[in-house]
């Protein structure tokens, strides 16, 4: 889980560095169709003898994949990455919290601090911006319970290289709206590389967790997202965050692990 973390920020914030030459949606398509393309040559996914529910999962699965990475960099584009990745982080939030009413108290401090954020952070955070980290963070969640449903459906990394390929392919009109500018050699060999640390690794690193862990336990670790996001941001972006900002970081990531710890509920099943 650590590993699949660092990887995806650090592979979100070299993907910022792409915007310029393609945008956020041209780079959302060479990330996923790059790391379908990586993800066939390790394993090509046998499709004989599985069920019908199981290929919907899949088909599923790479659709939220698809649109939560559209949403995520849409997001990024607007606002500072360690900021969109603490409030995105109310989707995961959301699904493995605990529902007890003791725990009231982790919902208040998640509330703060995501005001401590929209509330004069960095000199006033871009409103599309944070709207689509927020539909990017109810994607992630559903992302969450679907991983842990398809790493019960398939063996190995079968299950998520046929959702790779279908997430790649519902990115096909975005890039195809791009053009040309995905021929580039540089922004291809970038691209690339975004893929592998964006999604082969933390994917696939992911999709092994949960077979191993509870979503609570996964939540309390993926509380590091948003810090390492910060710390990602500030190294490859130089986004430096104030005093403000990163209060509201630190009580998202306070109030996720608190609510992670309480929860009781199970692994999921299929």
């Amino acid at each position: 889980m650590v590993g699949a973390i660092a990887s995806v920020q650090f592979g979100s914030a070299l993907a910022a560095t792409l915007f310029r030459q393609l945008g956020p949606g041209d780079t959302v398509f060479l990330r996923l169709t790059s790391a379908a393309v990586i993800l066939l040559l390790i394993r090509r996914p046998g499709l004989r003898g599985r069920t019908r529910r199981e290929l919907l999962l899949a088909c599923a699965f790479g659709v939220v994949l698809a649109a939560m990475n559209l949403s995520f960099y849409e997001a990024l584009d607007r606002i500072p990455l360690g900021l969109a990745v603490t409030i995105e982080f109310v989707g995961p939030f959301a699904v493995v919290g605990s529902r007890r009413r003791a725990d009231r108290l982790w919902v208040v401090l998640a509330i703060a601090g995501i005001l401590a954020l929209t509330r004069g952070a960095v000199g006033g955070l871009n409103g599309l911006g944070v709207a689509l980290a927020l539909l990017a963070g109810a994607l992630w969640g559903t992302y969450i319970l679907l991983n842990a449903r398809l790493g019960q459906a398939f063996e190995g990394s079968s299950g998520l290289t046929l959702a790779m390929c279908v997430a790649a392919f519902a990115a096909l009109p975005v890039g195809i709206a791009g053009g040309g500018r995905l021929l580039d050699p540089a922004s291809l060999a970038l691209g690339s590389a975004v893929g592998v640390l964006s999604s082969v690794i933390p994917y696939s690193f992911e999709l092994e967790a949960l077979r191993r862990i509870s979503p609570p336990t996964f939540g309390v670790l993926m509380s590091l997202e948003p810090a390492i996001a910060a710390l990602a941001g500030l190294l490859v972006l130089g986004q430096h965050l104030g005093a403000r900002a990163l209060l509201g970081i630190a009580l998202v990531v306070i109030a996720s692990v608190g609510a992670s710890r309480s929860s009781t509920a199970a692994p999921i099943a299929v």
